[in-house]
């Protein structure tokens, strides 16, 4: 009784539920969301109607066009505009999907075997894993792409062949493979060892083996870890720009998106338009996947936080 007198009347609890805390929020979300409303009406006005007019005047006078839309995706008159960002996008759909699909896999079942298969040195595998998160990814991208194309050798002994993989699709998916996989065990791990145990031992005792309590019980009560984490990996590569050109190594069938964006500006600074459009539809995928999986975010964060 006396803890939930204390939890009642804790000043924090009491301050952050209070109706100036929701004005703060509110206030603090109109404010966040205001250059992305003026990105959104930029991008359907007309160049001329950008120097002649601030973006909120077409709130209440209209004159929205959707050429620019059309130009950045199909390609228009300049020369950056040539071949439109369209097969870029799809080249970030054909590197974000695999690069998290192939992490969050790998994790999952690698999470389970850490937290519920006990083997000699289980406990120093993790703790290694975790410490794997302290390495900036900058000082890796050059000796890991050395290592792709070049391999390793002692004298005349190959260590690690040359897999060939710069300028290509498996050669982005890897790295961000790699550099994924520390935080997802780490956050999955730490999900699944919260599973109760009498479930696990349940299923062992009616002859269930791991990989059918890996399928039947851990996959099903990890969809909320899972998905924010999935939420994560997507937002991460599908907004990388670092990574995807080091290993793309200059190839523009490979480019993502985020390539092309930095050409929609002329020489002058112009194209403010053309940059909009992009910019916008840039962002309206990881919106959709947020939005469409928001409902398992909350829950994914508290992962293992609480029994």
């Amino acid at each position: 009784m006396s803890k939930l007198k204390i939890a009642n009347h804790n000043p924090g609890r009491k301050l952050f539920s209070s109706k100036i805390a929701s004005v703060v929020v509110w206030v603090t979300t109109v404010i966040w969301t205001v250059p992305t409303l003026g990105l959104l009406v930029t991008s359907f006005k007309e160049d001329k109607d950008i120097v002649n007019e601030p973006w909120w005047v077409s709130l209440f006078n209209p004159n929205f066009t959707l050429s620019s839309y059309k130009g950045v995706l199909f390609g228009g008159d300049s020369e950056s505009l040539s071949n439109g960002v369209l097969p870029y996008f799809i080249n970030s759909i054909v590197i974000t999907l695999p690069a998290t699909i192939f992490p969050i896999v790998i994790a999952t079942m690698a999470a389970y075997a850490l937290a519920w298969i006990r083997f000699r040195g289980s406990d120093f595998i993790f703790f290694f894993i975790f410490a794997l998160q302290i390495v900036p990814l900058q000082m890796s991208l050059i000796p890991l792409l050395l290592l792709f194309t070049g391999g390793a050798h002692i004298g005349s002994v190959t260590i690690f062949p040359a897999l060939g993989l710069a300028g290509d699709f498996a050669g982005i998916w890897l790295p961000h493979t790699m550099f994924a996989l520390p935080l997802a065990i780490y956050l999955l791990h730490n999900f699944i060892a919260s599973l109760p145990r009498d479930l696990m031992e349940a299923a062992h005792v009616d002859g269930a083996n791991h990989f059918k309590v890996f399928r039947m019980i851990v996959l099903p009560l990890s969809i909320p870890g899972i998905a924010a984490i999935a939420i994560f990996q997507f937002l991460w590569v599908w907004n990388d720009l670092l990574v995807a050109l080091t290993f793309a190594s200059g190839t523009e069938e490979v480019a993502p998106i985020n390539s092309k964006l930095a050409s929609l500006v002329g020489q002058y600074g112009s194209g403010y338009t053309q940059l909009s459009a992009g910019a916008f539809i840039t962002i309206a995928v990881p919106l959709i996947v947020f939005f469409s999986l928001q409902r398992y975010f909350v829950r994914g964060l508290l992962a293992g936080s609480v029994k």
